[in-house]
């Protein structure tokens, strides 16, 4: 695994390459497809590109994935002046290789850094990344069935800055990594824990953007809650600390015989791809979607929860534990989740007509 490298100079790379070597395919990695799970493993590329002093991206190249350097006084290592995404390459049975929706992905990337005052590539640009990412890292990406190329657009206040203040200069970075199933157990049913005292965000706050600054304050209570032996922390609202607001890097959806509900998006928490999709598939299978206010009261009553996510795709919970009581759900083959997952992947995959432009061919 390689780390950031921290120096007195500005951001550099290593020497850059031209696309047009990994243009055709390559031989597939040499790796344990069965066997992924959710870690880093270094691939070939990277794409790197600044922006200028009006704020506009310039035109990206692709590195030898590497280390980085980084002024001491950087936006992003000082004041968290950071953002990310994370989107996912499929490689079907005929060899062609897809990407989901990385255009809202890119609207996303945008929304945040409005509000974390940072200029943003556009979505031509962010796509484009996307796909030459993908492109460079071919040999990485499993075959159909066996996982995915995971891949991290990352925008930073690269620049160097002493006092509070926007960043004088950005870095808009993509890197890939091939993964598997995002926890630990595969795909056996999650054990939730209910926080009741940590809060992941407030009302006013950026938990509704991709910041990079929500995610180590919630590091302590997943820790915590591992350690008692359950997968993750389900949060609740900080100001009335009774509604469900989502999972510590996922989104949480509720049924409840043909409802399906899931916390209503009011900047507290993230607006995922996958929920959005999830929401859209549900209404075509014939359920009623609502984004609402739920209680965690309502846990108990609850036919079935799950979590969604690009990392962790369509999760089945077989447990929540809340105020020391533990609510059991039951696991089926019909399941609702397990519906609306097999319609994801159906469209994903090619054995479902994309109605909805969702797939991006990579050429």
């Amino acid at each position: 695994m390689q780390i950031l490298y921290i120096a007195a100079r500005n951001f550099t790379t290593q020497a850059a390459v031209q696309p047009a070597i990994y243009s055709s395919d390559e031989e597939s990695a040499d790796i344990d497809w069965d066997n992924l799970g959710f870690h880093l493993m270094q691939t070939d590329y990277m794409y790197v590109t600044k922006s200028s002093e009006d704020g506009i991206f310039t035109q990206g190249q692709l590195n030898r994935f590497g280390n980085i350097q980084l002024s001491p006084s950087a936006g992003v290592l000082n004041y968290g002046q950071g953002l990310f995404e994370g989107t996912k390459a499929y490689r079907r049975e005929d060899g062609r290789v897809f990407l989901f929706r990385p255009q809202q992905n890119a609207i996303r990337m945008q929304f945040g850094a409005e509000r974390m005052c940072m200029p943003s590539p556009s979505t031509d640009q962010f796509v484009d990344a996307v796909k030459q990412t993908a492109l460079a890292n071919k040999r990485w990406i499993p075959p159909s069935g066996k996982g995915s190329l995971y891949i991290r657009p990352l925008l930073i206040g690269s620049g160097p800055i002493l006092g509070l203040a926007p960043a004088p200069e950005y870095t808009f970075l993509v890197y890939a990594c091939p993964v598997g199933n995002y926890f630990k157990q595969g795909t056996a049913p999650l054990n939730l824990y209910v926080e009741e005292d940590v809060h992941r965000a407030t009302r006013g706050g950026a938990g509704g953007v991709k910041s990079i600054t929500n995610y180590a304050p919630v590091l302590k209570a997943m820790k915590d809650a591992k350690a008692k032996g359950f997968s993750d922390v389900l949060y609740l609202d900080a100001v009335n600390k009774k509604y469900i607001e989502e999972v510590s890097a996922s989104n949480f959806f509720l049924v409840k015989g043909n409802v399906l509900s899931t916390p209503i998006a009011k900047g507290t928490i993230l607006e995922g791809v996958t929920r959005k999709s999830i929401m859209e598939i549900a209404l075509d299978l014939g359920y009623t979607v609502e984004e609402r206010l739920i209680e965690a009261d309502e846990l108990i009553s609850a036919d079935e929860v799950f979590c969604t996510g690009t990392a962790v795709g369509v999760a089945p919970v077989g447990s929540i534990t809340y105020k020391g009581q533990r609510i059991e759900y039951k696991i089926s083959s019909d399941l609702s989740c397990k519906k609306f997952y097999s319609r994801l992947v159906g469209i994903q995959g090619g054995i479902i007509k994309d109605e909805r432009d969702w797939i991006v061919e990579i050429e």
